[in-house]
């Protein structure tokens, strides 16, 4: 990403919001711009100068661009209340900049994760002169942050020590090691997850709120658009993400939101890109990360997409050469981009792997049980048992690199699992689309947490992630309503939230699925107990006895979604 021609910088350019608040912002503007342009915006508490480099490349490029400290950060006025206050901001600004004299009133937004939320949170609003969002990897609240289908994760109370204060704290932030060892002393003190915060050093009104709210409810739907607010909308959106980028199930849920919600028209002008990407590389890809590496063609250039993009929108050029067809996204192992006219065309079929084993225990990659698609399963339940208070398996995954996706570490010292592996592919195949998991399951406990994974193994032994899915079993029928398990007889648990995936299987490589326990410092803590689980400490840990059946009566099956086939 390179910068031409000139740029006129100015520092803490001041922007009054209509309750009297002052935010600061960082303006970039073209040298020798002759009349008003277009311009763009974002909004970010990671304070404004950490997007200089994005600034210097648009206004570089003719835009006008303004990176501003939401309230409460950096060198503006106010409360910092996370998230919830860039709605209502994100309209002034909008609206204040639109008067400018450097811009023509056509307003465009930009930026990724917190900064991919605000665009839709400031849309759902619909500010006159907004003319077009790109929200990259946008968190969907009570989605995918500050917790995953209502499983709290520990890197909430990173994140706000990040976002304390008025200045960075990039470096406290960024120091993993430092991290990782705070994940694992609240492990090992067996301390409840709502004092995480205060044991930490940061003491957090936010942290405490957010785990005051344990299931999806009014207070984290007050964060989202509504179904009326989708629907209103009416400008031109992109949304990018990866199949690696932790908050994909977000920026998804806000793509299906909409799509569900808009009109025939609307749903036209929206456009999807799902790459091969982490979380900051739906910004800056990288062809290697976490020991996975991607050809060539996953390097789009994502600055020039949105020049393109812009362009498009607001100053009626042509559509981006790359947007083809209305999803976007990219076929790991073949290394290469295919088109669909939707999110739900690019799966062609979706076909059952039916869990079976011999009757014994289904644990370990070697000795594992099968995935078969000529019957229903007819062998004896697997089980495992799971204490919550063995910190084995979270020791070994404290001293490991979290980054690396291919980390195998973890997976073997953990017992408590079963794994299925299918027979080898006899031809190459596209999975593409989401995965689907109904799994027959007894626990002996009220509660316990669920993690699910699928990867591949190729021929030679080489692991690859494909996708991931959570449960807690509490909220195995609805996120908003918690319903503890009070039966030892098997009940059918739908694992439908798994992330999105695009990967050629190649002949000889097999399919492993992994049911696990919910056991990572990553993760908060359920003790098993019923109880509330911000709340439990180890004393109140159980034990609990997980069976997984596989019989005519209980056919549990992975349902494997296989791409359109390409037209001849």
């Amino acid at each position: 990403m390179e910068s031409t021609g000139k740029v006129d910088w100015r520092r803490d350019v001041r922007i009054a919001l209509r309750d009297g608040v002052h935010l600061s912002a960082m303006a970039y503007l073209p040298v020798g711009q002759a009349k008003p342009r277009p311009c763009i915006v974002t909004l970010t508490p990671y304070i404004a100068q950490s997007y200089h480099d994005r600034g210097m490349y648009f206004a570089s490029h003719g835009y006008p661009f303004l990176t501003v400290d939401v309230r409460g950060r950096g060198n503006s006025e106010g409360e910092f209340q996370p998230l919830i206050q860039e709605a209502r901001d994100g309209y002034d600004v909008v609206e204040w900049l639109a008067q400018q004299p450097y811009c023509n009133g056509k307003i465009a937004m930009w930026g990724g994760s917190y900064a991919g939320y605000d665009q839709w949170a400031v849309a759902g609003q619909r500010p006159p002169h907004l003319a077009t969002i790109v929200p990259a990897a946008a968190a969907a609240v009570g989605v995918d942050f500050p917790a995953r289908n209502n499983v709290f994760s520990t890197y909430i109370a990173q994140w706000l020590t990040f976002t304390s204060g008025k200045t960075s704290q990039l470096n406290v932030f960024s120091d993993q090691p430092f991290w990782n060892e705070a994940y694992l002393r609240l492990v090992e003190s067996g301390a409840a997850f709502r004092g995480f915060d205060s044991q930490v050093g940061n003491p957090s009104k936010v942290y405490q709120e957010w785990v005051s709210h344990p299931e999806v409810d009014a207070y984290w739907d007050s964060y989202n658009l509504s179904a009326a607010q989708y629907a209103a909308l009416t400008l031109p959106i992109l949304t990018i993400t990866g199949m690696y980028d932790d908050d994909q199930p977000g920026a998804l849920a806000h793509y299906a939101r909409y799509m569900q919600a808009a009109s025939p028209e609307g749903r036209a002008r929206h456009f999807l890109v799902i790459g091969p990407w982490n979380h900051a590389g739906t910004r800056t890809p990288q062809a290697q990360f976490g020991g996975l590496s991607f050809g060539p063609a996953s390097l789009v250039d994502l600055p020039q997409l949105h020049l393109d993009w812009y362009r498009y929108t607001m100053e009626e050029g042509p559509r981006p050469e790359f947007l083809h067809k209305a999803v976007a996204y990219y076929v790991t192992g073949a290394e290469r981009w295919r088109y669909a006219d939707s999110l739900e065309a690019v799966t062609g079929e979706t076909v059952p792997f039916y869990l079976d084993s011999t009757g014994e225990a289904a644990r370990e990659l070697y000795s594992a049980g099968t995935l078969t698609r000529d019957r229903i399963g007819h062998g004896a339940a697997d089980h495992y048992t799971y204490d919550p208070n063995d910190l084995s398996a979270p020791r070994v995954e404290a001293g490991t690199d979290l980054e690396s996706l291919r980390n195998m570490e973890v997976f073997h010292t953990n017992p408590s699992k079963v794994v299925y592996v299918s027979a080898p592919f006899t031809a190459d195949t596209e999975i593409s689309g989401f995965f689907r998991l109904d799994a027959y399951l007894a626990i002996d406990q009220p509660d316990t947490d669920f993690a699910v994974s699928v990867l591949e193994i190729a021929r030679d032994g080489t692991v690859t992630p494909l996708s991931t899915d959570l449960m807690r079993a509490r909220y195995r029928e609805s996120l908003r309503v918690a319903k503890l398990i009070t039966t030892r007889k098997p009940l059918r648990y739908d694992f439908h939230s798994f992330t999105f995936a695009s990967r050629l299987v190649k002949a000889g490589s097999r399919l492993v699925l992994v049911l696990a326990a919910g056991n990572s410092i990553l993760l908060e803590k359920n003790y098993n107990s019923g109880g509330n689980v911000a709340d439990e400490t180890k004393h109140d840990g159980r034990a609990v006895r997980v069976t997984l059946y596989h019989d005519a009566q209980h056919p549990s099956a992975l349902y494997v979604p296989l791409g359109t086939p390409e037209s001849r």
